[in-house]
């Protein structure tokens, strides 16, 4: 019986360079937004671009910032980004929805990797207690834990370097900062 209450997270796998489209829809847990839909998102960011910024020249995705931020704040959503200089014991779990990495990938045309690093778009989220890595590119959703696992988790990441955290929240908890807990 799929799609039960004990059904695992909604996990949309890599297709193309859709990563940031599948980001949001693992981390919404629902298939919200279509690689039509971020065009259409990129013609309004850049009305007059013939090659438009937001998004690869070959049209096959790989969208930037600001068309997941356009596209979270369509649902009242708002992307926050983290400052690494924070301690990550300061993040108000119950406060956030969930979180998009962006993280250096190399790209690999079929078994050969190219020196080329690009970026890729991930979404960690929370569900009954437990926080997964919903990783377009992993064949199924990875349990990383609870909080404590979770810290761990996005501290590794951040120690990588090239990497950013957004922390995915409704749009009171960004007005009000209540995503970050007082020192």
């Amino acid at each position: 019986p799929s799609g039960g209450p004990a059904a695992g997270p909604y996990h949309e796998r890599q297709r193309l360079e859709l990563c940031a489209v599948h980001a949001l829809n693992n981390v919404l847990q629902r298939p919200c937004f279509t690689q039509e839909a971020a065009d259409e998102i990129c013609k309004r960011l850049a009305p007059d671009a013939r090659l438009n910024p937001h998004r690869s020249l070959l049209g096959t995705g790989n969208y930037d910032v600001n068309v997941i931020m356009a596209a979270l704040q369509s649902l009242e959503l708002a992307a926050v980004w983290w400052d690494k200089r924070r301690s990550l014991e300061r993040l108000a779990l119950g406060q956030i929805l969930g979180f998009i990495l962006n993280v250096p990938s190399h790209v690999s045309l079929g078994f050969v990797a190219l020196p080329l690093r690009r970026k890729h778009w991930l979404a960690v989220r929370q569900l009954r207690g437990t926080y997964y890595n919903l990783d377009s590119k992993l064949r199924a959703p990875v349990a990383i834990g609870g909080e404590t696992e979770l810290r761990a988790f996005l501290r590794d990441f951040l120690s990588q370097g090239l990497c950013e955290v957004f922390l995915v929240v409704p749009r009171a908890v960004e007005e009000a900062g209540a995503w970050l807990s007082p020192e």
